[in-house]
């Protein structure tokens, strides 16, 4: 079974990059967001009200709700999808990879966990090879600010992503249905960007083409929903550091697809920093035994 949910997770989420480029253009960032997660909340909860499977919460666990809305359904996307205007699909993937690094660092954050030379090793990878990856961009005509905001857009959007992570573990360990939290707080996090729009004077428009439409329903439908119980579900069986280890192969597909639809050009240095940062999270997370798991939340 965890093999098939890391298929699944890494089938989609490997591919949900280029529909995130797809959704570039005159629609606002945070207004995509919102169209996106308001259908899959609108999917997924009606799916769990028809099938009387939608469970109650008590209001911490709404609170809760609410932040993960905000770290996984909102503002974490809000930060890719403003990213791809800067840097492409492809490299925002590889920068999401370090997803691997960061709930590591959460784990001795929230957890308690020791930082351990592996830890260390693998920071450095990531670090050496994301400049690595970026070195023509920084260094070609003088430094890009654009791809500068695009790392850090993309940083700040997968740490969101990890601290997510964390929340979900918290659900789990308190034997929370994954589906209902995962309901509620693409609900929460939907309705955060509506008021993220509304405070910024976005323009609720729609682009109706079948790239902009077609994406959306794909992000909505399989990113959303299926990909996110898919991924969650790795991480109540498996724990979220060895669930986020199917990121490695996440930058596979999207490079591929950024190759073949956005025209990225290969060059030694971005060979070699794609190489570092895969090299970074392998060593964090290779277990020749056992998999670490992360320890349950008390309370």
């Amino acid at each position: 079974m965890n093999i098939f949910l890391y298929g699944i997770t890494v089938l989609i989420w490997g591919t949900t990059w280029i529909a995130i480029a797809m959704q570039s253009g005159p629609v606002p960032a945070v207004v995509s967001v919102f169209y996106r997660f308001a259908l899959a909340a609108a999917v997924l909860m009606g799916a769990l009200l028809l099938a009387g499977r939608l469970r109650r919460l008590a209001a911490t666990d709404h609170g809760f709700c609410v932040l993960q809305g905000m770290c996984v359904f909102g503002l974490n996307f809000c930060c890719f999808y403003t990213a791809n205007a800067y840097i492409n699909s492809g490299l925002e993937s590889v920068l999401f990879s370090l997803a691997t690094v960061f709930n590591a660092l959460n784990g001795v954050i929230f957890f308690g966990q020791r930082i351990t030379r592996r830890l260390l090793c693998a920071n450095l990878l990531g670090l050496v090879g994301i400049i690595s990856l970026f070195w023509q961009d920084l260094v070609g005509s003088g430094v890009d600010t654009g791809v500068l905001l695009g790392i850090a857009l993309s940083l700040l959007g997968t740490y969101g992503f990890s601290l997510g992570n964390m929340i979900s573990v918290r659900h789990q360990a308190r034997g929370l249905d994954l589906l209902s939290t995962n309901a509620y707080a693409m609900s929460y996090g939907a309705l955060a960007m509506l008021l993220l729009a509304v405070l910024t004077g976005a323009e609720f428009s729609v682009e109706w083409t079948p790239a902009y439409v077609g994406s959306l329903l794909y992000l909505a439908l399989f990113g959303s929903v299926v990909g996110f119980a898919a991924y969650f579900s790795l991480i109540g069986r498996i724990g979220a550091g060895p669930a986020a280890y199917a990121t490695l192969m996440f930058p596979v597909i999207a490079l591929g697809m950024s190759t073949l639809f956005e025209g990225y050009q290969w060059t030694p240095s971005a060979f070699a920093g794609l190489a570092l940062i895969l090299l970074g999270n392998l060593v964090m997370f290779y277990r020749p035994r056992q998999a670490a798991v992360l320890p349950k939340v008390a309370g």
